[in-house]
């Protein structure tokens, strides 16, 4: 057993699709489980869609057009006949999300993303596994809100690991039991889950690599493979790096480091569950399936061979000091935790004096102004934005003086193999622009 998870790069498109096709068929002999995201940019366009509908915006049935026009492009040039039992599945989906703009907002935002933003991977895998079986590569659609279940914290729900287990010994390993060919292939999707009582959960932005390591985990797998648009595990993001460089082989610590600070190859979650169990994690290229990519499994040997770089933008920076000028003892602590526990905003970077607290976050986050109002009940609280943070693995003094040419260091930590700085730049950068036009 393989599992494999194709992300929204790898089916945005008709030729997208094919190119699934063609790289299931180089595994003719293996059972595979084929976890698939949202197509292109549909997730973002979901969470447009609900904005809209919340606040009750006329561009909201537009939004709804704009994203039944893009699947219905691929569906017309992947399906000959326009009665294909595709396009009814397509439409039940559509309907269901007409339903949510008839409706208006829900009470709690949290559960009507989750119900709304889960369709994306309901519309890709109908689509892909109608394909599939047309191209006579057979399969079965699973619903994973059926496999894996989570408790009811929406947007990032916490998997329910023996039940998950369970569902998937008894809903999905028997259709491989009972396969008649050569191999089995079942398709379900990422990111997407459900609770005990049947309300769809998410596991959390860009958690379908997560759900490739669940289905690992629960079955055994051989291996899990993650299929990008890159050729492997960079070095750093081509996106701010001019010059990057494959990591051939690392291991599951120097993955889980890299992912915690932010590289975006990898979800964070992703790799507990396959080092519990030993199953190495493949990142490969879709483009050039037969690469041997990247390999991650047990063994630090080749971890400190080439420095990584991990950069963040749109960073803010925040200084949190008692307002009786009390010291920042364990009460407050607590209470500082607390509050970006309550508002589910995570600390990239902390620091801690004897009179203050900073702590590094991202800067775009819906619940942000309502942390900055009830930490100011206790607290002399300020904030720096537009700050860049940079991780280095593996670094040297040099590399530091080159990077932050331009820049004024806010904060640094160093550790033994890892230097991380809170930058700001002295010059506006590309992607200050880009959010200025935005």
């Amino acid at each position: 057993m393989k599992v494999f998870k194709f992300g929204g790069a790898s089916v945005k498109s008709a030729s997208a699709v094919r190119n699934i096709a063609d790289i299931l068929n180089r595994f003719p002999a293996d059972d595979l489980i084929v976890v698939i995201s949202a197509m292109g940019k549909t997730t973002n366009a979901l969470e447009r869609y609900l904005d809209a509908c919340r606040k009750q915006q006329p561009e909201a049935a537009a939004c709804l057009e704009q994203l039944k026009h893009y699947h219905l492009e691929i569906m017309d040039e992947l399906f000959a006949d326009s009665d294909h039992a595709v396009y009814t599945d397509v439409q039940f989906i559509f309907d269901h999300l007409q339903q949510f703009l008839e409706a208006g907002p829900a009470e709690s935002y949290d559960v009507q993303y989750d119900a709304m933003v889960s369709c994306g991977e309901l519309l890709s895998t109908k689509i892909v596994s109608h394909y599939l079986n047309d191209a006579a590569i057979v399969n079965q659609w699973f619903d994973a809100r059926e496999l894996i279940k989570t408790d009811d914290t929406f947007r990032e729900g916490k998997v329910d690991w023996k039940l998950t287990g369970y569902l998937v010994e008894k809903i999905l390993e028997p259709y491989f039991d009972v396969c008649d060919r050569q191999r089995g292939i079942a398709v379900t999707q990422g990111f997407i889950a459900g609770t005990i009582d049947d309300q769809t959960t998410t596991l959390g932005r860009e958690g379908s690599d997560y759900s490739g390591a669940i289905m690992a985990y629960c079955t055994d797998a051989e291996s899990l493979t993650i299929w990008k648009d890159v050729p492997g595990v960079l070095n750093a993001d081509p996106k701010y790096f001019d010059v990057t460089e494959k990591l051939p082989r690392i291991s599951y610590k120097e993955a889980t480091e890299l992912s915690y600070y932010g590289a975006s190859v990898i979800h964070p979650k992703t790799l507990k569950p396959l080092q519990n169990k030993q199953i190495p994690l493949l990142v490969k290229s879709f483009f050039m399936p037969t690469d041997e990519g990247t390999q991650i499994q047990e063994g630090v040997e080749c971890d400190h061979l080439v420095p990584s770089f991990i950069f963040k933008v749109d960073q803010m920076l925040i200084s949190i000091a008692p307002k009786d000028f009390s010291f920042i003892d364990e009460h407050n602590l607590s209470c500082i935790f607390g509050l970006f526990a309550k508002y589910r905003i995570k600390l990239r970077l902390m620091q801690s004096s004897a009179i203050s607290f900073s702590a590094c976050i991202d800067n775009r986050h819906d619940k942000l102004p309502q942390l900055l109002d009830e930490l100011g009940e206790n607290f002399e609280v300020k904030y720096n934005e537009g700050l860049e943070l940079l991780t280095i693995r593996h670094y040297d003094e040099p590399t530091i003086e080159r990077l932050i040419i331009d820049k004024e260091v806010l904060l640094i930590q160093k550790g033994r193999s890892t230097a991380r700085l809170v930058l700001r730049p002295l010059v506006e950068v590309e992607w200050m622009k880009e959010l200025k036009e935005a």
